[in-house]
């Protein structure tokens, strides 16, 4: 798993000095040094911590007008030569010596850096025949390089510079394999078209020659296969025989990719798959060692980009560990994605597909810039994968590095912990913070300088079992962190330090265990120190191994150690005397168990200890009773492969039973916490692939496992195909994953990748899996622990939802016989009697209704109970919201006419408790449920305006009706019901002067104030006077904020609509509208004094003297106008 953290670095390129082609030629990483090819020179960067330029070579004007610029280039295995062809068709091989002057950057410590010189010991004209300019790039071996010419021929060359002339590969029409027959031809010779061999007999021995272009070559010395990609778009795949590449009989036809979209390739040697791009902007995997059988394919479609956006694939790039592989598109856009498709990083902004978001730069845009906005051209990841360098599509002037952080839980010879989630970089941690699961956070721990400067990069890390201790490694040495002092421990003698070369780390208790590599006599041991000192003095044991280990594990005081091809040692260990920094304690090692198992699978990857899994009360009474019980030997193991094959392991007689394939992670969860809230002490392991999730249980059956699955795509759950799961946290009973965000900043070019973490809950299948079981007081016991969790009402719903679900899906597929379906519905009633006993009980059995088929209610409510008294109890309760969920339940399972009853009553229910906006719910509701109160034609019914539904507009008052009841029909009862209970609402506040709570019925329910205001008159709205109804207003309404002032804004409007002079004063005083006072007095006089004299009566109304100033000047103005006049 890989994520992308902060900012992208940019690596800046030397212009020429004078005009070239803007295009990097080649880029790759060997070695800690960085090789970029441009138009006109060559630049070698480190690529370790520090980024420097160590040498470079350039061409002058005159070499490049003759020669040409570079336009092909390879860099040789021991990355000691560089082979570049131009595009006048000349070989330049250069060599690569480092010097002895070292580079110091700023600060104390050394980088150990050393200049180097690129020096060209060979120029030649390659001799192509006439004709064949076009090229594909070079592949190479230690001895020789390929590379595919216009005419289908492949040309060799050596790394001495001879030129050993084009043969041509041969595939056989039928696919079937025989003798290989190859010939060295010139390229003017004359082949035979493709289609016309495919119309001859189908001979065992016939082959065809591929007279299109050679674009591709991808040559995997680890597989010694070579992929010859064709102009027509069709893939070969050929073995190399361990001879190389020079010995052409040794390259034999294997199978084809029948498919005309191909354009790029890329080989993963480790899973052995191959990516191959398209150009339909798609990546499609392929099994190479099961005859190209598809395994998937990724794009960027479902995320609304189309080829058109992207465009096709340019190149793909498979991390060192090949569990992930970039992609890079030519129009634009780079994205990262692991094997099982999850996509881990994207350059391309989540903005949909409006004009801002088109693959063409525009010069106005007012977004911050998007690296890869034009494209990908080139890319490479580093050696460790804490890189990954890429060139944009026609530039020159500098190359994007990526950082990285990485995650494999299961690389083999470290240990694992469920305490801390952990992500590696290159000098630092990325560590969840879990004390919360409602808001997980991502903490930054970077190494100490004066450790990580001299043994960059962190290459190993474990955690101790109680999450409290880390141990990491580097190249060399080893350092530990104190996680609650936020203390490091390092080696005080450096040369002790430099003496260990880490190759693996595992934790048994408060002993750290580190796998060293002994370069001197080129063998492996296993170190034994205490965590409380890292000192030659204080090192408990020193175990010699036979061999590199392939996988190592630890459980109590047991040790797992497997060797190649697969000799399996288990170690016990014995800690004599106290472990403590006043004693001397020892550790002894002794072997208990061997297993030598002879298999044509491959080598493992990962193997961890499966403890025997016994129920919480015999544990704790065995422990009670015989110490010796509780570190009893493990009798099972699981195994990862690198093809992603998980089985289990029987380490008493030595049987292998496959359980899976395509698993990337899997995490062993029984054993690991003896805590009374661990949460998953029923599981045994989880695993993690292209299937999503699953979830694996013991069981006392035939099948001594059972396997349940929660897919990653799913809708209902947290994970989608963003967030790749990073670890357990057992005592919340959640699975730990992270996702990529992205944040802008006004000061940096390029955005800041942040690595965000998310929690999904595993509960609702543990709970499923107890009942299966009938283990209903487990369940409840489980439900209850569970029940302060965030997300518990989730998890419950989750639950019920799956097994209805599943129910319905045995019904649909004609597995409903008696017996069936009694068993179903049991296990249904159980689901519901388990949930029963949580208050969430109501609104998960509503939520599981509104997420199914009303088709399938009647099933479900007669399990949970019925509708009509859920309703009750939940109205009872006074939970409304819930209640009014339970409605169109009623209305499909009872029928309307109670439905209606039922909504009516909780109608009256959310007015008496002010909840406006369920009350407006309600009564859209009612009124479509009165369909022949309903208009026959339109689209009027859909209207929200509450009027629409069950009055007459008042410009519709004199219209005639149609006198075949094409308009509205008499309301129905139930709608005159509605219209009852809004209007007495409506008289209650306005004559208790609730006008902020008017206002939110009015707005919630859409009533029509005006015209019942025109209807009632005066009379729920009739102020006794003016300086009573002012200060009664000003008290109501508490004018100081601002949802009060907008809440008379709202009624001023209604009352200037009904033309209620006293509200209108009175609101428009308070609100200080003054230009809506002035439109009244100017036209009343009298009204106007009566005004003046009742504020200038009273001294609370003092506030009010501004007001009346400016009034009585603008009136008086008038007045004057008007004798003037006059």
């Amino acid at each position: 798993m890989y994520m992308a953290y902060g900012w992208p670095q940019v690596i800046p390129m030397e212009s020429p000095s004078f005009p070239s082609t803007q295009q990097i030629v080649y880029l790759k990483v060997l070695n800690r040094l960085l090789l970029v090819v441009l138009p006109t020179s060559l630049e070698l960067w480190s690529s370790s911590q520090h980024r420097v330029r160590l040498g470079k070579h350039k061409r002058d004007a005159e070499s490049v007008k003759k020669e040409g610029e570079n336009f092909r280039a390879i860099w040789s295995p021991d990355a000691k030569l560089i082979a570049v062809l131009t595009s006048q068709l000349y070989l330049h091989i250069f060599k690569i010596q480092m010097s002895e002057k070292k580079i110091r950057t700023v600060g104390k410590q050394p980088t150990g850096l050393l200049l180097a010189n690129l020096s060209l010991v060979l120029s030649e004209k390659v001799p192509f025949s006439d004709g064949n300019f076009a090229v594909s790039n070079f592949v190479c071996d230690n001895k020789h390089m390929l590379i595919g010419l216009s005419d289908g021929s492949l040309y060799d060359i050596s790394w001495k510079g001879e030129f050993c002339g084009a043969f041509f590969l041969k595939a056989r029409v039928n696919g079937k394999l025989g003798a290989n027959a190859l010939s060295h031809q010139s390229g003017s010779d004359q082949l035979s078209d493709r289609n016309q061999i495919i119309d001859e007999p189908n001979d065992l021995n016939h082959f065809k020659e591929k007279a299109s272009a050679v674009v591709h070559l991808e040559f995997s010395i680890a597989l010694w296969l070579l992929l010859v990609l064709f102009s027509d778009g069709e893939l070969d795949v050929f073995s190399v025989s361990k001879k190389g590449l020079r010995h052409a009989d040794g390259i034999v036809y294997e199978m084809r990719l029948n498919s005309k979209e191909v354009v790029c390739t890329s080989v993963a040697p480790t899973q052995q798959i191959l990516a191959v791009g398209t150009r339909k902007g798609t990546v499609e995997l392929y099994d190479l060692a099961n005859s190209l059988s598809p395994i998937r394919s990724v794009s960027l479609h479902d995320w609304g980009y189309s080829v058109e956006d992207t465009g096709p694939i340019n190149c793909i790039a498979w991390t060192p560990d090949s569990s992930a592989f970039s992609v890079g598109w030519k129009l634009r856009g780079l994205t990262v994605w692991s094997v099982s498709g999850c996509r881990l990083m994207s350059t391309i902004r989540r903005i949909g597909l409006s004009s801002a978001s088109s693959p063409i730069v525009k010069s106005n845009q007012d977004f911050k810039y998007e690296p890869m906005m034009v494209g990908t051209s080139l890319m490479h990841w580093d050696e460790h994968g804490y890189r990954l360098y890429a060139v944009e599509q026609g530039c020159s002037e500098r190359i994007i590095a990526f950082s990285f952080g990485k995650c494999c839980l299961n690389g083999g010879v470290s240990g694992i912990t469920y305490s801390l989630q952990i992500i590696c970089g290159e000098d630092r941690l990325l560590i969840v913070q879990s004390e919360c699961t409602d808001e997980l956070k991502m903490l930054h721990l970077i190494l100490p300088v004066s450790y990580i400067s001299q043994n960059w990069p962190v290459l190993h890390v474990a955690a101790s079992s109680d999450g409290t201790y880390l141990a990491i490694s580097g190249v060399h040495g080893l350092i530990l962190h104190d996680m609650r002092l936020k203390r490091w421990r390092v080696f005080g003698d450096i040369t002790q330090e430099q003496k260990i070369q880490c190759k693996g780390l595992l934790w048994v208790g408060k002993i750290v265990v580190i796998c060293n590599y002994v370069d001197s006599s080129d063998t492996y041991e296993l170190l034994f120190y205490p965590r409380y000192h890292l000192d030659q003095s204080s090192l408990l044991c020193r175990k010699p191994l036979l061999t590199k280990p392939l996988a190592m594990d630890a459980y109590q005081d047991y040790i797992l150690v497997t060797y190649p091809p697969f000799d399996t040692h288990i170690f016990q260990m014995k800690l004599i005397g106290e472990l403590s920094p006043s004693s001397s304690p020892e550790i002894q090692l002794s072997t208990v168990r061997e297993l030598s198992i002879m298999t044509a699978k491959g080598h493992p990857v990962a193997m961890r200890f499966i403890p025997d899994q016994l129920p919480r009360e015999n544990i704790r009474s065995s422990m009670l009773t015989n110490s010796g019980l509780g570190s009893r030997e493990p009798s099972r193991c699981l195994i990862l492969r690198g093809n992603g094959d998980l089985s289990l392991l029987d380490l008493h007689d030595g049987r292998e039973r496959k359980l899976s394939d395509s698993v990337e992670l899997f995490w062993v969860t029984c054993g690991q916490t003896e805590e009374k809230t661990n949460l998953i002490e029923e599981v045994s392991w989880l695993d993690y692939g292209h299937r999503g999730m699953q979830v694996w249980y013991p069981s006392p059956g035939v099948d001594p496992f059972k396997q349940e699955e929660f897919l990653q795509l799913d809708p209902e759950m947290e994970f989608d195909r963003e967030v790749y799961p990073l670890g357990l946290l057992p005592n919340a009973g959640v699975v730990v994953g992270v996702s990529q965000r992205v944040s802008s900043s006004s000061c940096t070019e390029f955005p800041c990748y942040e690595t965000a973490p998310q929690a999904q809950t595993i509960l609702h299948c543990l709970l499923r899996h107890l009942l299966q079981r009938d283990k209903r007081d487990q369940a409840l016991r489980l439900a209850q622990l569970s029940a302060e969790k965030p997300h518990f009402s989730h998890c419950l719903e989750w639950l019920l939802f799956t097994v209805f679900e599943a129910e319905v899906s045995r019904h649909n597929s004609g597995k409903s016989s008696e017996m069936v379906s009694n068993r179903s519905t049991s296990f249904l009633e159980k689901t519901c009697d388990l949930i029963r006993n949580f208050p969430e009980y109501y609104d998960v059995v509503v939520s599981v209704a509104r997420k199914t088929d009303g088709r399938h209610w009647g099933d479900l409510f007669s399990a949970s109970g019925r509708s009509t008294e859920l309703f009750e109890e939940c109205f009872q309760r006074r939970w409304y919201r819930t209640a009014a969920c339970y409605i169109l339940v009623i209305d499909k399972l009872e029928g309307p006419a109670v439905s209606q009853y039922c909504a009516l009553r909780l109608l009256q229910a959310t007015l008496d408790d002010s909840l406006y906006e369920l009350a407006g719910e309600l009564v859209r509701y009612l009124l479509r449920s009165g369909r022949d109160y309903e208009p026959s034609v339109g689209s009027d019914r859909d209207s929200p305006r509450f009027l629409e539904y069950f009055l007459l507009p008042s410009g519709f008052k004199n219209q005639p009706q149609d006198a075949n009841g094409s308009s509205f029909k008499e309301p129905s009862a139930h709608v005159a019901s509605v219209k009852s209970i809004l209007e007495s609402h409506a008289s209650y506040l306005m004559s208790g002067k609730e006008l902020s709570k008017l206002v939110a019925f009015v707005k919630g329910t859409h009533f029509d104030l005006v015209e019942y205001l025109q209807r009632e008159g005066r009379g729920s709205a009739r102020l006794e006077n003016f300086a009573s109804g002012l200060e009664m207003i000003r008290q109501k309404l508490q004018m100081g904020t601002l949802q009060s002032r907008l809440d008379a804004e709202f009624l001023l409007s209604h009352m200037c609509s009904v033309k209620f002079k006293e509200w209108i004063v009175v609101l428009a005083t308070l609100l200080r509208r003054s230009e809506v006072l002035f439109d009244l007095f100017r036209h009343d006089v009298r009204l106007w004094r009566a005004y003046r004299i009742t504020l200038q009566a009273q001294e609370s109304f003092a506030e009010y003297d501004d007001l009346l100033q400016e009034l009585d000047s603008r009136l008086s103005s008038i007045k004057q106008v008007e004798g003037t006049e006059t």
